[in-house]
């Protein structure tokens, strides 16, 4: 495969359409936290989630999101001054972004453990991405790159018959930034092109402000958690913006 492109995948929003899981993951969660929260999460935040979703980065902020969500905020209000909410909650109940870490992916483990088919059910693979990764998987060299805990991208992905082996996905187990990886990647495969895609403007972005990952093609699924601002945006950069039909399609000229 040494004339192969190296495709390096972001999982959420990319891959998987996990917004209804980690809305509810971050109920659960927030339910041992916060004991006015009933053991159930409305089915009206849930969907409300939905449109907050495009501005978490690491799972575990659901829990603060739904516990905003609970409090009766409104999206526009969980958008403005996100950080300062995030941190202002973080001083209320003590708890450090480690905690929440731990305590997010212990509540999934929870899940898994009691109904793992209900856990996998609420993690769909976007239309067509299971095909198109075989796909690739046969002639190109694929990676998965995510802020999300390694083992529940191995659980999903075994859940869909795709093959991936454990040292191409790079969680956040690695403690690596993304550009980080990418960097590593080059260096592993010198010469060979990578291509990046990836549903966050901001993770893009960052992989811009690294002049020796300037070679590598960012692409931007506009299929995943990003807001019409963010298309704008990235309009004008030197990011290719992509519809699901398009990557779906194999018009990158590869396989």
């Amino acid at each position: 495969m040494n004339d192969s492109i190296i495709y390096t995948l972001d999982f959420d929003g990319v891959i998987c359409d996990s917004a209804i899981e980690t809305a509810i993951t971050g109920w659960k969660a927030g339910t041992t936290i916060w004991h006015d929260m009933p053991d159930v999460a409305p089915h009206a935040i849930v969907e409300q989630f939905r449109e907050v979703r495009p501005i978490i980065e690491t799972g575990y902020e659901a829990i603060l999101i739904i516990r905003l969500m609970y409090l009766g905020k409104s999206t526009a209000a969980i958008y403005a001054n996100y950080a300062a909410k995030v941190q202002r909650m973080l001083d209320e109940i003590h708890l450090s972004v480690d905690d929440l870490k731990k305590l997010f992916g212990e509540t999934r483990d929870n899940w898994i453990a009691c109904d793992r088919a209900e856990w996998i059910a609420k993690n769909p693979l976007y239309p067509g991405v299971a095909e198109k990764l075989r796909r690739l998987g046969q002639r190109h060299l694929w990676c998965v790159i995510t802020t999300k805990q390694e083992r529940f991208v191995k659980e999903i992905l075994g859940a869909n018959n795709i093959e991936l082996a454990g040292e191409r996905i790079f969680g956040m187990d690695r403690k690596l930034s993304k550009p980080e990886v990418l960097k590593g990647l080059k260096a592993q495969h010198p010469g060979q092109p990578i291509y990046f895609i990836e549903d966050r403007l901001p993770a893009l972005e960052g992989v811009q402000k690294h002049p020796e990952l300037a070679d590598v093609k960012l692409f931007f699924a506009l299929w995943g958690y990003n807001l019409a601002a963010d298309h704008s945006a990235a309009a004008g950069q030197a990011i290719v913006l992509q519809q699901l039909e398009t990557f779906l399609s194999d018009s990158l000229g590869v396989v």
